[in-house]
């Protein structure tokens, strides 16, 4: 997802739709996939969770969603994995759309699941 990569820096704001705007997670997900995809995901990072097809940690591809339990809540945040062990997401630390690793720090501890919409 070369489009996610060209949002990074794009500064966060909760509930964020647009990159003008700022973006939230799933607002960057939602964005992503509707501009580069044409696939319409709409809600909360649970919201895009309940309907994509679940993915085994250990195969996923780049598109690919994983989703995290960071507020002590399943599928509070989620980032688009963009290959070789790393993911760009909006998170509210820091306040930027950035690429961060799945294998260690933080998000490696938080993993929770993968999803898919993409063929």
């Amino acid at each position: 997802m070369v489009y996610a990569l060209g949002l990074i820096d794009t500064g966060y704001r909760y509930g964020g739709k647009n990159p003008e705007a700022g973006l939230d997670c799933s607002g960057m997900v939602s964005h992503v996939f509707g501009q580069a995809a044409g696939i319409k995901l709409a809600g909360s990072a649970a919201d895009i969770a309940r309907k994509g097809r679940p993915v085994d940690l250990n195969k996923l591809l780049p598109g690919d969603l994983v989703f995290f339990n960071t507020r002590k809540k399943a599928f509070s945040h989620v980032g688009i994995y963009i290959g070789d062990g790393r993911f760009v997401h909006a998170p509210n630390t820091n306040g930027r759309v950035r690429a961060e690793s799945l294998k260690h720090g933080y998000f490696a501890t938080h993993l929770e699941a993968a999803r898919s919409y993409l063929d």
